[in-house]
């Protein structure tokens, strides 16, 4: 062993230490929430009843961390604010002149910025416009770009300084928005690469602003995809590996949960955070800094997801919007209709069901329309037999889609439902296997219990047409149509006119342009009619005028062999629900 001199040692000891006591700590606290989807409350509006998570609950998790860090936490939204529950589609349709409820529960909570979500654009630029004006924050959008000036429409970043520290937010969303909305929707804007984003606006903020941490707030998930062989959808984790410059990520979209370290093309780790959806959870980091004439010489970054889903909600936030609650209470409340029958989305995914063929029927008839093509948009949905109200209009319908009646052939519409149903089923080889295309997962005390591998959302089912779905055969060659529904002849090479919502009609799900294999900018010119409001809208208008509603199954289609496909589907029903 070397001898090391004693007094040398410790004179190095004390210069350490003298240096250290020159730097001053300074520690941060970032708070993110995401796909709120309206939850602004501990109570749903749907199905009238005591709600987890809520921003209310939110509320007391911020105030709690406040009190320690005062004007060091910084709280930051990812989008996806303006959907969801009624208390966010109230505001949005109904009364607009109010300041937006979605902006005055964000400035009563004191955010420091929020990014911009798909479901935002969703709601129309007189939506999304009032609501970022009614924000007392910057709305941060740097890949969303006015196509007459090339300006962005949203701020790109926001500059905050807490204790002397410098901390940059650059936000971001899918670029994917002309996958699933309506041109009107997004009019004069584009939607540009998250990672060309990236790589244009991290130089420009470091050496404008210089700042001591730069995080990313991205309203898209961790696992990309090429949509319609353009759009990179959820390329949060492709960004920080191969766009060096960030220290922590904040994500959502995807509202799948998620909290790890990606190190990025110089080696570094980036923490990549997502507390994933309805505001059941927050995501947590903690920063440290180490910082001496005021420059920055040590960081330590720890991140963690927070449940709040339990926490009291707010007494402040609660009294606050108390005016707000009722005035949404008394919209869900009012009686539309009664059903003389009880509707599910359960039996939608083993045959024609009362659920969606209400959907279906509605469709044919607004859109003048030959054939309806439909899938059930919430995975377990039910009203109940009796008073329908205008709050189980958001269990029949989950979203803001318009109608649009589209011209497509035979042989496209077969493509689609081939499609949809290789998705949707299993290729059954004996009695024994599923029917359903399903993915196994464990639930404490509930064993044997599975999830599909693909969204229902995108598991349409066709009315105007007889077919059957033979589960024996493979992808591509399930689907058999016999007829028109009216026992005439069903001809490939004909052109029909084919009811579908406007997500499915600009590309959603790719159905239409892989399944049915028509090119994206084509799509457009396949639409013969649109409707200028949402089909929730014209749900409740029939409800209105039928007064009373007897929901049944078309019954135009079924799952062959029946010998193998109903036993399965009584197996695969307490697989998925329970007995």
């Amino acid at each position: 062993m070397k001898y090391v001199n004693n007094s040398l040692l410790w004179a190095l000891l004390l210069c350490s230490n003298w240096a250290l006591a020159q730097a001053q700590c300074v520690k941060i606290k970032f708070l993110e929430t995401t796909d709120v989807h309206g939850n602004f409350y501990p109570y749903d509006f749907i199905g009238r009843q005591p709600e987890s998570g809520s921003l209310a609950r939110v509320c007391t998790f911020v105030e709690q961390a406040r009190q320690e860090y005062g004007d060091r936490l910084i709280l930051l939204d990812n989008g996806d604010i303006l959907q969801g529950q009624p208390s966010a589609y109230y505001y949005n349709y109904i009364d607009t002149v109010s300041p937006h409820l979605a902006a005055e529960v964000l400035n009563f909570m004191r955010y420091d910025a929020a990014s911009v979500g798909n479901h935002d654009i969703e709601a129309g630029p007189a939506v999304y416009n009032r609501w970022a004006a009614d924000c007392r924050f910057p709305v941060l959008g740097a890949n969303v770009v006015e196509t007459a000036t090339g300006k962005t429409h949203f701020k790109p970043y926001v500059v905050l300084e807490r204790g002397g520290v410098k901390i940059a937010v650059l936000g971001m969303i899918t670029p994917a928005i002309p996958m699933w909305l309506p041109e009107n929707l997004w009019q004069g804007l584009r939607f540009e690469d998250m990672e060309e984003t990236a790589r244009k606006w991290v130089p420009i903020i470091r050496e404008r602003e210089q700042p001591d941490l730069l995080i990313g707030l991205f309203h898209a998930g961790k696992d990309a995809v090429l949509m319609g062989g353009k759009y990179r959808d959820n390329a949060s984790v492709e960004v920080v590996r191969n766009v060096p410059g960030f220290d922590v990520a904040l994500i959502g979209h995807d509202h799948a949960r998620a909290c790890f370290q990606v190190a990025n093309a110089e080696g570094d780790s980036v923490w990549v955070v997502n507390p994933a959806n309805h505001a059941d959870a927050v995501g947590e980091v903690d920063v440290t800094l180490d910082l001496k004439d005021g420059v920055v010489i040590g960081k330590q970054v720890e991140a963690r997801l927070a449940d709040v889903a339990r926490l009291e909600p707010s007494p402040d936030f609660m009294a606050r919007f108390s005016p707000q609650f009722d005035t949404v209470q008394a919209f869900v409340s009012k009686k539309i209709g009664r059903f003389t029958r009880t509707i599910s989305t359960r039996s939608a995914y083993f045959g024609p069901s009362a659920f969606v063929d209400l959907i279906h029927r509605l469709q044919l008839e607004i859109g003048r329309a030959e054939i309806s093509l439909a899938a059930p948009l919430s995975f377990d949905a039910q009203i109940e037999a009796g008073d329908v109200y205008v709050g189980d209009m958001f269990n029949l319908y989950k979203y803001e889609n318009m109608l649009y009646t589209m011209q497509l052939s035979g042989r496209e519409i077969r493509g689609v439902l081939e499609m949809s149903y290789a998705m949707w089923t299993n290729r059954m080889q004996s009695a024994d296997d599923h029917l359903l295309l399903l993915r196994s997962r464990e639930r404490p005390g509930a064993k044997d219990r599975a999830y599909f591998q693909y969204p229902s959302y995108n598991f349409d089912s066709a009315a105007g047409i007889c077919y059957t779905v033979d589960v024996t055969q493979p992808a591509g060659r399930k689907v058999t149509i016999l007829s028109m529904a009216d026992g005439t002849p069903f001809d490939e090479d004909k052109l029909y006119r084919v009811a579908v919502n406007s997500y499915r009609g600009n590309g959603g799900g790719e159905l239409l342009t892989k399944g049915a294999g028509i090119p994206k900018e084509q799509l457009q010119s396949r639409i013969l009619f649109a409707t200028d409001r949402d089909l929730r809208y014209y749900l409740m208008q029939y409800i209105e005028r039928q007064g009373v509603v007897e929901p049944e199954s078309l019954g135009q289609w079924k799952f062959v062999p029946e010998a193998w496909a109903e036993p399965a589907a009584k197996r695969d029903y307490e697989y998925l629900f329970g007995k």
